[in-house]
């Protein structure tokens, strides 16, 4: 459908289109590059840890990352109201995701409900980081999984930037991911990254990214010496020219941060007068960036009526996110079923997410906000 106003559109400028244009004039590089360690050196400083590695998209990462902290044949606890990769990347490090209550807050995971998914089989957990905002209780989480000596890993995919308890999110991990998929912050199109404070799993992730392979200084592309390979890896390589995208839109970080936030209080303002309707919440000591807007009405038939009435006027409203338990490979292969999770199941049936991105315009927003009403 061609819509008239889109979930999200991609914000750009000729700096990113120049960026782009550098890597491919170059005529080499176009993997391997110096814009990956650069991209790498930046996201890190940024968000406060010690070493980061990127790769080809979020859920390579995520998988990446698994592996790398040796989380496999065990079980892992994560949300069922995310991205289906997060389930996913688990199930491909052979293991099984234990799926744990959200609160209705931030839609993060539960603390109380993560404790009774624990059993001497878990090995880790997975929180999300929900539409750009901080997950409330990651602090709790990160206790949880030192108590259980569990590992801890954020699937912050959404919320780079965002803060809370003065720190930003994807600094409570022992890893962490961050997306820069078409409809993140700040974009390549695609491509991933993962934060961590440990050399053995930065090393670790190294040798998964890239065959096993153990690199040399020089780098494999430029140098007739042999190489060995100690690990099976797979190709999980960001191209230079995706990295030096995502550093030209690093650059504006800052920017697009502050217009999605505008964007964000225009609608606070004029939806909080609708019986209703909950808007997101704003935690104390902390801070959001709003990578999707979403909304939360009494109950389904009202979402429903209000999504088909946005749709018809040519606005894209959709659901973040349907309840990955509940999804037929899930059903079938570790036999959940409706039921498992009422909150998430009904918190489910009530969420809607709103256009947002920075060239939404007031006008724009208005007409969204009376179809609504």
């Amino acid at each position: 459908m061609n819509w008239k106003i889109p979930l999200f559109k991609i914000y750009w400028e000729e700096d990113d289109i120049n960026s782009v244009n550098k890597v491919i004039q170059r005529g080499n590089y176009w993997t391997t590059g110096p814009e990956i360690e650069k991209l790498e050196g930046k996201i890190k400083n940024f968000i406060g840890s010690k070493y980061a590695l990127s790769f080809n998209s979020g859920t390579s990462a995520l998988h990446s990352a698994l592996i790398a902290h040796k989380i496999y044949n065990c079980e892992v606890i994560v949300p069922s109201f995310t991205f289906i990769s997060t389930a996913n990347s688990v199930v491909l490090a052979e293991s099984k995701p234990v799926f744990a209550e959200i609160e209705d807050i931030t839609y993060g995971l539960d603390s109380e409900s993560v404790k009774e998914k624990i059993t001497s089989k878990t090995k880790a957990i997975i929180p999300i980081h929900y539409a750009g905002g901080p997950c409330k209780e990651i602090k709790a989480l990160r206790e949880i999984a030192e108590d259980h000596k569990l590992v801890l890993i954020e699937d912050a995919a959404e919320s780079l930037g965002a803060t809370i308890h003065g720190k930003k999110v994807g600094s409570f991990g022992h890893s962490s991911m961050f997306s820069f998929c078409q409809n993140k912050i700040i974009t390549g199109g695609e491509g991933g990254i993962i934060l961590t404070d440990s050399i053995s799993v930065f090393n670790n992730l190294k040798l998964i990214r890239s065959h096993g392979r153990q690199e040399n200084k020089e780098g494999y592309f430029v140098t007739t010496k042999p190489v060995d390979y100690i690990e099976v890896g797979f190709n999980y390589r960001m191209s230079s020219i995706t990295a030096a995208l995502v550093l030209s839109q690093f650059r504006k970080i800052k920017k697009i941060i502050k217009l999605r936030n505008e964007k964000a209080l225009l609608y606070d303002k004029a939806l909080s007068n609708i019986k209703g309707i909950k808007i997101p919440q704003r935690l104390k000591n902390s801070s959001h960036v709003y990578q999707m807007y979403t909304i939360q009405f009494e109950n389904h038939k009202e979402r429903e009526n209000a999504k088909n009435k946005l749709e018809k006027a040519g606005v894209m409203a959709k659901v973040y996110f349907d309840p990955v338990h509940l999804k037929t490979f899930y059903r079938n292969r570790f036999d959940y079923k409706k039921g498992d999770l009422p909150i998430t199941e009904e918190i489910s049936k009530k969420v809607l997410s709103l256009p947002i991105f920075p060239q939404l315009t007031t006008d724009e927003i208005k007409m969204i906000v009376k179809n609504i009403e």
